[in-house]
């Protein structure tokens, strides 16, 4: 697929020090916005904040701008906020590029203050040094944490001079058939099966649902349909949390106690199904990944209803 009309980003996974970006083609306004933005941003080199739910595509965003830009040829580094320590980001001067920052909000002190040093490079007219060119990225609002000062309030004028927020995949539904359709395709490809043809039911189900986890639940939803083969076992949960918020909405009372207790559960599946999709169905690769006992993890796949798979 070309990559010369407007397009809308899919996470294919997380990334290892500038990992691919799929970028496919766009329907909804809203990310029609977002490309438009994109691409002025790619022509300079200011310090860009990235504003999103988790799975948005906040790191998609921050590649796509690198691919574009003058930089393309170059690094394309990614980091955690908690683990870009001070020394890492000095290693970074003077080394060119883009480096991407997922929750920007999470940095040391000391590697804000490093960060506030490198920002205050660009520009500086010294065309013999590779300054890197920082994007940030946040799911939360920084505003509060200047305030409450844990976070420096310089940086943060340093970093939202331009401020690119993603819209939510709820805001943008008529884009989920494509990514929906793209993320089956790469999954089936994953695992050698072909790719699966959905029931109208389950088509409905995915325009109609929230999508909290946004598009990387979207894509954890497709992979598991692939890897179980049985798309009524894989959306079962999802459905039934559905349903459980539309009886909500009709009038059905429900605490918040329960509505934490009930998000508590869909995550901690959600979590169980992403690690066993992950490492093919062998679980007691997943229990070391979920630094959990194997019998622990026996006990969990019986209560989601999947005990039957990967034995």
């Amino acid at each position: 697929m070309g990559l010369n009309r407007t397009e809308i980003l899919a996470t294919a996974g997380a990334p290892q020090n500038g990992g691919a970006r799929v970028w496919l083609e766009s329907v909804s306004a809203g990310m029609r916005t977002v490309e438009a933005v994109i691409r002025e941003l790619s022509q300079n080199d200011v310090p860009v904040l990235v504003v999103a739910e988790h799975g948005s595509g906040k790191a998609a965003a921050a590649a796509r701008i690198h691919v574009l830009s003058s930089r393309a040829s170059e690094p394309f580094h990614v980091y955690q906020g908690r683990e870009a320590s001070e020394e890492i980001l000095a290693a970074r001067d003077g080394q060119g590029g883009t480096v991407y920052l997922q929750e920007v909000g999470d940095l040391t002190a000391a590697a804000q203050k490093e960060l506030v040093r490198q920002i205050g490079l660009n520009g500086t007219g010294d065309a013999q040094r590779r300054v890197p060119r920082f994007i940030c990225g946040t799911s939360r609002e920084l505003e509060p944490e200047v305030k409450a000062g844990k976070f420096r309030e310089d940086l943060y004028y340093g970093i939202s001079g331009v401020c690119l927020r993603l819209p939510p995949l709820r805001q943008r539904k008529e884009d989920i058939p494509v990514l929906r359709d793209w993320f089956l395709s790469a999954a089936a490809r994953d695992f050698c099966r072909s790719v699966p043809v959905l029931s109208p039911e389950t088509q409905n189900f995915f325009l109609e649902y929230n999508w909290p986890g946004n598009i990387r639940e979207l894509k954890d939803a497709a992979r598991a349909i692939v890897a179980l083969g049985d798309e009524t076992l894989a959306m079962g949960g999802l459905r039934s949390l559905l349903r459980r918020v539309d009886r909500s909405g009709n009038g059905e009372k429900i605490s918040l106690k329960d509505a934490a207790r009930a998000a508590s559960r869909e995550a901690e599946r959600e979590i169980i199904l992403q690690v066993l999709t992950r490492t093919r169905w062998n679980r007691r690769r997943a229990a070391q990944e979920l630094q959990i006992s194997y019998k622990a993890l026996l006990y969990k796949l019986k209560q989601i209803g999947y005990e039957e798979y990967g034995a």
